[in-house]
This record gives structure tokens, sequence and C-alpha cells, in this order.
């Protein structure tokens, strides 16, 4: 008996309802991507390894899936390597491409290599799978798609200011409700720097960014274990559970933060962001909280997280500004800022508040019924017609029995099916069937076209 066919864990195949409801976030996010002038790009599945590693801190590094050369790929290893069974050096030589982590890294390394193409500032898009050697989990998969908008070649705050109100749009279109959380990791570094620990960084900004998921005692447990004093880690503690509205969040931090230049600095970047969107209107609210740290090492100013507030879920969009990103790749000064949404994870809050559109998960809209060729040659001629102004609609291949051919149309949730039969030929009309309320009406190809429209 043959073995059962599966695909590898943290992954998923997707119905044609399923791709529809997929469809719809791709598109409303792409919608609202080109209202504010962003250009969608495409990079490769696979880059070099040299590419990827070390732009996401050792964790990261962890989880990059690796492809094996082709070839020969024992040429030039000695017995000595093999039997070390030393897993990261092996696969060092075994391995020269992975499958892409994110899309900001391969974006930065696109802009080096077309940086006499392209004209700065440069607002891409790119909606396209991404994948993780991570352990699966309810909202977290090893293949998800990002859908990312970045800005590179300006300093300018008022990009942050539009991706927090990119974001905002799109949750409403979706009409999720959601907390868009802002810090700044010059906040966090000036917060190493008055405690003592600077050079402890990102240990701090990597334990303090788990405290929603672990709690605040194991995240204390986990900056000793790093080597932070209990000294610094009791200083840490009113810093990191501050609470109040951002205004008073901020006046607290220009007192705390008085002796960190760089610690000032990311306050008053955090100050303009928020005071820009006041007056803007946005329908979700934003939040100040000296939690959000995002574990990635590029991060160097202000940094987004957005959490669901109906859904218990991990976070569904992130990002931040990363200006030294494409100095690895040997174009320093060029500043960059983005946001990525959490395509998966939002197709999984959608579901669960049941949240989708009518319109967006319906196919087809209409079926014609085949008694045979006289009739199907006639249903033909409608089709041409009502596909012409846009209508989705098929004919049933088979002449089979009416009872296969309305249940072909209940299992696709076809609202309308067309019937044409000796009748319906002699006047040159079809009876069009509601297969909602049951409802037949005897119409013409105009009537029926001004009826589904």
């Amino acid at each position: 008996m043959a073995a059962k066919p599966s695909i590898p864990k943290g992954t998923r195949d997707f119905s044609p309802v399923e791709m529809a409801k997929r469809n719809y976030i791709f598109n409303t996010i792409r919608d609202v991507y080109h209202l504010y002038g962003f250009q969608q790009i495409e990079t490769p599945s696979m880059e070099m390894l040299s590419t990827l590693m070390g732009k996401y801190g050792d964790e990261g590094d962890k989880l990059l899936f690796k492809i094996q050369n082709s070839g020969d790929y024992f040429s030039g290893i000695t017995d000595e390597e093999l039997l070390s069974r030393n897993a990261v050096k092996l696969a060092s030589k075994f391995c020269e491409k992975g499958l892409r982590y994110d899309l900001t890294v391969p974006f930065a390394r696109y802009v080096v290599m077309h940086r006499d193409e392209i004209t700065f500032p440069f607002k891409r898009y790119q909606i396209q799978p991404v994948w993780r050697a991570d352990r699966p989990q309810k909202g977290r998969y090893r293949e998800f798609y990002q859908c990312d908008a970045d800005v590179v070649g300006s300093d300018s705050l008022l990009n942050e200011v539009e991706l927090m109100q990119i974001i905002d749009t799109v949750f409403s279109r979706f009409n999720i409700r959601v907390c868009i959380k802002i810090n700044n990791r010059k906040i966090l570094t000036g917060i190493a720097e008055i405690i003592g620990e600077v050079d402890k960084i990102v240990d701090i900004t990597v334990a303090i960014d788990k405290l929603d998921k672990i709690g605040l005692e194991n995240v204390n447990k986990e900056l000793r274990e790093k080597g932070i004093s209990d000294e610094a880690v009791a200083k840490l503690q009113p810093i990191i559970l501050l609470s109040g509205t951002n205004a008073e969040k901020l006046t607290t931090l220009k007192t705390v933060l008085a002796a960190s230049e760089i610690g000032i600095k990311g306050v008053e970047e955090s100050e303009f962001i928020l005071s820009s969107l006041e007056t803007m209107g946005l329908k979700n609210d934003i939040e100040l909280d000296l939690t959000l740290a995002r574990g990635l090492n590029y991060y160097t100013g202000a940094i987004f997280e957005v959490k669901a507030l109906d859904v218990q879920i991990g976070s569904i969009t992130g990002g931040g500004r990363y200006d030294n990103l494409t100095g690895v790749f040997g174009m320093p000064g060029v500043s960059g800022v983005g946001i990525s949404f959490g395509a998966d994870r939002i197709f999984d809050v959608l579901n669960q508040l049941e949240l989708y559109p009518k319109e967006a998960v319906n196919g087809t809209e209409l079926l014609f019924v085949n008694f045979g060729d006289r009739e199907a040659a006639f249903a033909m001629s409608l089709l041409a017609k009502v596909r012409a102004v846009g209508i989705r609609a098929e004919i049933y291949p088979d002449a089979a029995k009416m009872k296969k051919q309305m249940s072909y149309a209940n299992a696709k949730n076809i609202p309308f099916v067309a019937i044409i039969g000796e009748n319906e030929l002699n006047e040159g009309k079809a009876t069009l069937k509601n297969m909602e309320t049951g409802e037949q009406t005897l119409v013409t190809v105009d009537e029926l076209i001004q009826t589904l429209r």
C-alpha cells in the first residue's frame, strides 16, 4: 500500500475558498500601498547565505533554511571535517544558498545592486513568501507570506508617520481592531546607558521583547543569565513597567534619560511621530510601549508592532527604521524604514472573527446548466456576453442530470443558475434561478446582466 502523502510541518495547503480570502488580504494591502505611492518589486526565493547570515542575530541565523549545493558537495571536504560532525561548519561547506528569512535584507541587497537604476527616495512594496526553521505553533509557520513596504534614501520622520497611517488604513478596511505599538531603539540604548550596561544592549532588548510571552520574572532571570548585574536589573524595572498616557511616558523619559544624548534623541523622534499622528484622525489606538524591542539587530530608530485586540495571537504587523542596513553590502549612508504585514496571521484573525466580506470569497456568480449540444451552444453565446461585462460565469461541461448540476452550484456557493431548455431556446431567453431564495424568472440576456450587476 502506498504511503499517504504529507507536507512539511509548518506549511499549509490552501483551498480555492481560502485562496479567495488570501487574495482579499493581498489586494487590500496592495491597494493601500498604491495609495501612498509605493511600487512593487520581487526578489528570488533563495539568496546567497553570505547575504543572509549575520543580519538577524544569532537566534535568527539558526532559523535560516540552508539549501544543499548541487553536484559533488563532498569535494573539498576532508575526512577529518566529516568525522568532526560539526554541523555548523559542515553546513557552511555544503550550502552556499538559503531561503530568504524576510524581505528586508533581500531588499537592501536589491538596492545596492540596482543603485544606478533607482530614483531616491525609493518607495517599494513586496508581497512574497519567506521561510524560517522555527518550531511550528498556533499563528507561527515555517512558510508564510510577508507584505512589506519600505522607504530608503530619506531620513524624514514623515515616512514613519505615513507608515502608521498605512497600518491604520489597512486594518480599518479589514474591520480588525488593533493597537499600534511604537518604541525607539535609541530610547532602549539610552536606558542601557543609564543603567550602566551599554555593551549589553542586544541582550537587554532581546530579553524585554519577550515580556508579553514569558513575564517579568523570566525576563529578569534571562537578563541575569546574560551577565547583567542585579543593580542594573533593579534600575530597569520602573522603566520597562512605565505606565500612563503617551505624553506622560514621554515626559517621564525626558527626565530619566536626561543624561543620555541618544536616549533623548529617541524621545524626540517618538514625540514627533505621536504628535503628528494626533492630527491625522487614526481609527486605532497608538501606544508608546517601552517593552517593545523587536529582536532583530538592524533596527536603529523607531520600531513598530501591531496587536489584534479581539483575538489571542502574536504580532500581526511589525517594522522599524534601519539606518545602516545597506552599509553591510558596501553602500553606507542610506537610511531606510519599513513595515511588514503578517498575511498568514491576518488570515487567521479574519477567519476567527468572520470578517471576510461576502463578495471577497464568492467565486463564480452564474452557472449555466447544460442539457445538451443545442442548449450548450446557446448558453456559450450568452456566456461571452456576461463575461464581457465582468460577471464571473461558467457552464457545466457535461450534459448531466439536473440534480448533479444543482449540487455542483451549491457546493461552490454559486448564487445564480441559468437554465436553458426547449422553451427558453425558442424564446431566446434563459430562466434565472436565485439559489438562495429559489425564485425563478424568465429573462433576456440584458435582464440577466442587470440582475447580477
